[in-house]
């Protein structure tokens, strides 16, 4: 079953090179019990894990049932300890977060075989049927290591390897473990053994014994017959199945084990893990009120700058420096209607035109009056500044011409002369001139320091001629056709003005203002959606400082499992599935923190409107941004600690002190 030839294993500790192994040839045969002997330092363990291959030899050839293993891939080797080899240990290493029958069955999950059957088949052979159920910490020291040959045996190896089976137990659990060895052996099993006890080593078939990296003895001694004849076949075996090595990633009973193992590992450490699913609670919260709170301040100002229309230009008289051809230096030019008649014919981009005035007037209405601000507008002036009426009408074309006393009221204004009464039909005084109330304006809100619904609309020529007494435009405004025309349309708008008012080529550029409200209103997105990128960045920088946490606590979780990590290697887990496990308990970390996230971040948000009364919208979006990224920042950051375990030596793992 076993033959080596010249086998060495070297080990340099600081500057020095121990063999612990030197030039070791062996044969063992099928059926066998061997116990190897010696003492500390003797190179028994060394030789050992080289046969179960929890290690390899720097130089030699080893054949297990006639194929050469010193070349198989860690892969490959991960499925031959757990297909062909089965270990029991002198520290039990047992997880104490599982119950027996779970540690009995775990070589099973590697094996992919996800039922405990065996396990419990096993467990009532070394006479615990009826301790299943409990956990480590439950169960002696005798019951602990018959829970490990158990696990041992579970899936049906050829080979059991046993190190120091009974140096933690006392004399009574050391005669029943060697009891279970001795019957094991009596059915066919190959057994090596490594004690230092020559009482122990009396139960073996062979004594091996070595010192200082050599074997000095090997001597066969007499015991009882087997019951059953050692393995037929000896010296041939069907290896096909080291083709068959599968990914781990598609094999849903290990992701399933791993979740398990990783909540239990979580359970096993409340406050760490508290204190980690804290951390991207924290960042995601913070993702999800930073996006509620820019999108509504975006949606807020996208609202305000709704109520100003689209596609607008803002003409006002500007003033002379140098003095025009019929006015002084230092005079203000003027708008007039003859200039909102030339504008609108100036080109077929040119979709609507409507000049204004404004002024602050008082207005009565039965026993209350009010102080406002009232615009006199054109008909254009409706649609576009999107001031459609929701009740009522606007003014025709024939009111303005005719100067008609008709007036549109703001929602302010509604409300501090009629309150929740119906205004239309009514009468009303401005500066004591009657007007009849045939609209409601729609609500705008308020703009920076002013209320958009304290005003109210009346024709242009009324409200000049009527009600203010003025003789000239205070402005006037241009709709374009297209955002695109806007610029050509600027440039026409102030050529023509610039020419009608025969102004001096000096002072061209001052004699007239245009404002194009699309750059305005550009500008104020372009900072707002900034503004939006630089709340969730602040954010997102939270979420990757609670990501490094996770890194910290996940490698912290590794060094104190490594024990743990080099026992599922022994039994045939390989670098994948040591992968998995932690990064499943990394993506859980950070899947918990981000759903808690999500509902503390809507939560603070809510918070922010009813208290501080500020503008938030909590979109889907932002809600599956964080999430995804909370689980981003668990794999990322799960991946050099899992990365880092899978790469650990098995038997350096089980020695990890």
């Amino acid at each position: 079953m076993i033959e080596l030839k010249n086998i060495c294993k070297t080990y340099t500790v600081g500057t020095q090179e121990v063999r612990a192994v030197n030039d070791v040839s062996l044969t063992i045969k099928a059926g066998e019990f061997v116990a190897i002997m010696g003492s500390s330092g003797s190179g028994k363990s060394t030789l050992m894990h080289m046969l179960g291959l929890l290690d390899r030899p720097n130089s030699g050839s080893y054949k297990l049932v006639g194929y050469d293993v010193t070349q198989l891939t860690d892969e490959q080797m991960a499925l031959v300890r757990n297909r062909l080899i089965g270990f029991v240990f002198q520290q039990f290493h047992l997880l104490p977060r599982m119950t027996a029958l779970e540690n009995a069955g775990l070589p099973l999950v590697y094996a992919s075989i996800h039922q405990l059957d065996k396990a419990e088949e096993k467990l009532e052979a070394v006479g615990l049927k009826d301790r299943i159920t409990h956990r480590p910490n439950e169960l002696s020291g005798g019951q602990q290591q018959r829970v490990a040959i158990a696990r041992a045996l579970v899936n049906e190896p050829m080979l059991l390897m046993a190190d120091e089976p009974t140096g933690n137990l006392d004399s009574k659990s050391k005669d029943e473990i060697m009891g279970i060895i001795k019957t094991l052996h009596e059915q066919g099993k190959t057994i090596v053994m490594v004690t230092h006890e020559k009482e122990m080593a009396t139960y073996a078939s062979r004594v091996i014994v070595m010192k200082d990296g050599i074997i000095v003895s090997d001597t066969s001694q007499l015991i009882s017959p087997l019951l059953n004849p050692p393995h037929k076949g000896e010296g041939t075996y069907d290896w096909s199945f080291l083709d068959k090595i599968h990914s781990s990633f598609s094999d849903a009973g290990k992701w399933m084990d791993s979740l398990k193992q990783a909540v239990y590992a979580m359970l096993s450490h409340k406050l760490r893990s508290l204190l980690s699913i804290l951390g991207i609670l924290i960042g995601v919260a913070a993702v999800i009120a930073m996006l509620a709170l820019g999108r509504g301040a975006q949606e807020s100002i996208q609202a305000q700058l709704a109520s100003l229309g689209s596609n607008l230009l803002m003409v006002r008289p500007g003033t002379l420096n140098s003095g025009g051809v019929s006015l002084q230096a230092g005079a203000v030019t003027r708008l007039t209607f003859a200039d909102v008649v030339a504008v609108r014919q100036m080109s077929s981009s040119v979709k609507r035109v409507s000049g204004t005035v404004s002024g602050r007037v008082q207005v009565v209405a039965g026993s209350k009056n009010w102080n406002t601000e009232v615009d006199g507008v054109d008909v254009d002036y409706a649609p576009m500044r999107a001031y459609t009426p929701e009740t009522g009408r606007f003014f025709t074309s024939e009111e303005v011409t005719s100067r008609a006393k008709v007036a549109l009221l703001g929602a302010t204004v509604v409300s501090q002369l009629f309150g929740d009464k119906n205004p239309l039909g009514e009468d009303i005084k401005i500066n004591l001139v009657n007007f009849k109330i045939i609209g409601v304006l729609p609500t705008k809100g308020a703009n920076g320091f002013r209320d958009q619904d304290d005003v109210i609309l009346v024709p242009i020529s009324t409200a000049m001629y009527r009600v203010l007494g003025k003789q000239y435009i205070d402005s006037l405004y241009v709709e374009g056709a297209t955002p695109e025309s806007l610029d050509s349309i600027q440039d026409g708008v102030t050529q023509l003005l610039n020419k009608r008012h025969r102004i001096n080529v000096k002072d061209q550029d001052s004699a007239f203002q245009v404002r194009n409200m699309a750059d305005i209103k550009a500008t104020l997105e372009s900072t707002t959606k900034t503004m939006s990128m630089l709340l969730g960045s602040i954010a997102a920088i939270s979420l990757l400082v609670g990501g490094i946490g996770i890194m910290n606590i996940m490698l912290v979780s590794v060094t104190e499992r490594t024990k743990e990590i080099g026992l599922r290697k022994a039994i045939g887990a390989n670098r994948q599935d040591i992968m998995i496990q932690f990064l499943i308990e990394a993506v859980m970390l950070s899947l918990i923190g981000g759903l808690a996230g999500v509902a503390f971040g809507a939560g603070v948000s809510l918070l922010l409107t009813l208290f501080a009364g500020w503008a938030v919208n909590v979109s889907i979006f932002s809600i599956i941004l964080a999430t995804v990224f909370s689980l981003f920042v668990g794999l990322v950051f799960g991946l050099w600690p899992a990365y880092k375990a899978s790469l650990l030596n098995p038997i350096e793992a089980l020695r990890f002190e």
